[in-house]
């Protein structure tokens, strides 16, 4: 059924676009929040086929329905520079007030944009950006996702007792901003390794020149393909099922019936699953908000994505097609690090909401400080109170596993949220927080080398030596420095408390540090105190986390800058999944990234 529908909705929008790009949008609903009735916004993607692209309208006329504004999906029905520059001039010639746009490449459309932008239409970039500023941005970090895939196809190799060979890639074209970073982060995978990755082939997105790629790289005798997107990734595989060689290991980049069903079949081992229609909901939002005079400062929202094998992708194509439905009222227990920091309200009010409109109970039983004893006894007091699924974010890997194996083992469900312990689990929603970190870690170089500070010692403040998500940021920070002439400090610990982390704070200035790493909420709040307090506007202070004061801080320039993450979409995934597993849905252990912005004043 879900195959002919996407085959219905492909069929529609091809014959919408025979006659150039779509005239015809979505009619609004007559919610007005916030927005004006005849709000015209032209959706114009790389085109109308793709279910990756179908999926991105269907979140986009979501939201439009939401806000009483009208999307025109305008994409043309085939990636063509040409085609996608004259969509903007007929969005600009409609009257649109917003183009929300995935373009084909950074430069060929940008001349369109610009003139889009001066007669005040405002640009939203989803997916794939272009060279010209734009109020907001809602992509994957395709750069981390690519070097995600490369591990998984790496591991596979390695499992099978194969250290070296060749590795075939197939990109969609050379300019396309998105696909480009796949390959590069892909490639940044298998780095001091003896695999030789063959020079990349271009199939256009186009499945069926795609396969005739692959099929060239298996007679080569290749071990590996990458396909880079939904196209590139169903030709390498319909490649290696006509060739019968499965031991050809095949993975790619998003998500389709196609795809699952390869993956099913044993003929792709795995695909990056990222999230259009979160894309397309919040790029909608974000245009409204601009429209209406709110000024978005260019943010770049990472959306998200997730690793899609055998054991998942069947549960996560039904999670993301059907709503769920709790049979009871199910009883989950809620337990992260404390109570107390914002990063957990909000999480707690995502759950809590997503409780609502399930019909379960949602129990917030966090210890009030971050303790691993108080955390064990959260716990325990959940299987003893009955509950049927704990949803938790581990203080360590380790201190709460014994807790978490009794639970498991009493039939309790374990949903992780933000940082996982070692012991197996029904899903796990969390930031990609190594990926993050070196994130946090860009911002604060590009920050030092516009003052000319080209060298120099950086502290860095952590919460503990334990919690995994704060390690793995610490990580990615320092690894963004390596190769510079800057000196990374040994490490700090302020439990996640401000008023500690504003003392190791105070302790760098006195050394003379250039910049000062915050890797959560509370070692955040501290160093820009601390930098408020000695005066002292030279110090880069780059953190973790966004809550009310991170942002004054922000705003009177005592922070340059935080990277924020969505609380609130780890509770409300995470209730949905403990649902889901106690429904007797196999989640398959899905790890999903649910994404991260940086804010700046």
């Amino acid at each position: 059924m879900k195959k002919l529908l996407a085959v219905i909705c492909s069929l529609c929008m091809m014959m919408a676009m025979l006659t150039g790009c779509g005239d015809k949008g979505t009619e609004a609903s007559t919610s007005t929040e916030g927005a004006s009735f005849d709000t015209m916004i032209a959706l114009i993607t790389m085109d109308s086929i793709d279910q990756h692209w179908v999926t991105l309208n269907e979140g986009a006329q979501k939201a439009a329905a939401e806000l009483g504004v009208e999307v025109q999906f305008m994409a043309p029905n085939t990636k063509d520079d040409a085609q996608q520059i004259e969509c903007v001039n007929n969005a600009v010639s409609a009257g649109a007030k917003a183009i929300i746009v995935a373009a084909n490449g950074p430069d060929a459309i940008s001349s369109a944009l610009e003139e889009a932008a001066n007669a005040g239409v405002k640009i939203i970039y989803v997916d794939s950006p272009a060279n010209v500023e734009a109020e907001a941005t809602f992509s994957t970090d395709n750069n981390a996702a690519g070097a995600t895939a490369g591990e998984e196809m790496k591991k596979a190799l390695e499992a099978k007792g194969i250290t070296s060979g060749t590795i075939g890639i197939i990109n969609v074209n050379a300019a396309t901003d998105s696909c480009v970073m796949r390959e590069e982060g892909f490639r940044s995978a298998f780095e001091g390794t003896d695999f030789e990755l063959l020079e990349t082939q271009y199939g256009e997105g186009d499945a069926a020149k795609s396969q005739s790629i692959a099929e060239n790289y298996i007679t080569q005798g290749v071990v590996g393909i990458f396909g880079c997107n939904e196209g590139s990734t169903t030709g390498a595989g319909n490649a290696i099922k006509a060739s019968g060689n499965t031991e050809v290991i095949g993975v790619g980049f998003d998500k389709s019936d196609a795809i699952l069903g390869l993956i099913e079949d044993g003929f792709l081992l795995c695909t990056m699953a990222q999230n259009p229609d979160v894309m397309g909901y919040e790029g909608v939002k974000a245009a409204v908000k601009a429209i209406n005079g709110e000024d978005l400062g260019g943010a770049v929202t990472d959306t998200g994505v997730s690793v899609l094998t055998a054991d998942a992708s069947a549960s996560s194509d039904d999670a993301a097609t059907t709503d769920v439905a709790a049979s009871k009222e199910w009883k989950i227990a809620l337990i992260t690090m404390d109570s107390i920091d914002q990063h957990w309200v909000t999480l707690n009010e995502g759950a809590q909401a997503k409780a609502e409109e399930l019909g379960v109970s949602v129990t917030f039983m966090s210890p009030n400080t971050k303790d691993d004893a108080q955390q064990i006894e959260c716990v325990n007091n959940a299987v003893a109170g009955g509950y049927d699924a704990i949803m938790v974010a581990a203080n360590g890997p380790d201190a709460i596993s014994s807790a978490l194996e009794e639970a498991s083992a009493a039939g309790v469900k374990i949903v992780y949220v933000d940082s996982p312990a070692n012991v197996a689990a029904e899903a796990t929603f969390s930031t990609d927080n190594k990926a993050a970190g070196a994130t946090a870690g860009e911002e604060m170089k590009k920050a030092l080398e516009a003052k000319g500070i080209t060298s120099g010692t950086i502290g860095i403040i952590n919460v503990n030596a334990a919690t995994d998500s704060c390690v793995m940021r610490e990580e990615g920070f320092r690894s963004a420095f390596e190769g510079t002439d800057f000196e990374l400090l040994e490490t700090q610990y302020g439990e996640g408390d401000a008023a500690k982390s504003q003392s190791i704070a105070e302790n760098y200035i006195t050394q003379g540090v250039v910049g000062i790493f915050g890797c959560n909420e509370g070692s955040t709040t501290g160093a820009g105190n601390a930098i408020k307090a000695s005066g002292n506007a030279e110090i880069i202070g780059v953190g973790f986390d966004k809550s009310d004061a991170i942002l004054g801080l922000i705003e009177d320039g005592h922070l340059l800058c935080t990277m924020a993450q969505n609380p609130d979409v780890m509770g409300s995934m995470g209730v949905e999944a403990c649902v889901q597993a106690l429904e007797g849905e196999s989640l398959g252990g899905a790890v999903s990234d649910t994404g991260v912005s940086v804010l700046s004043k």
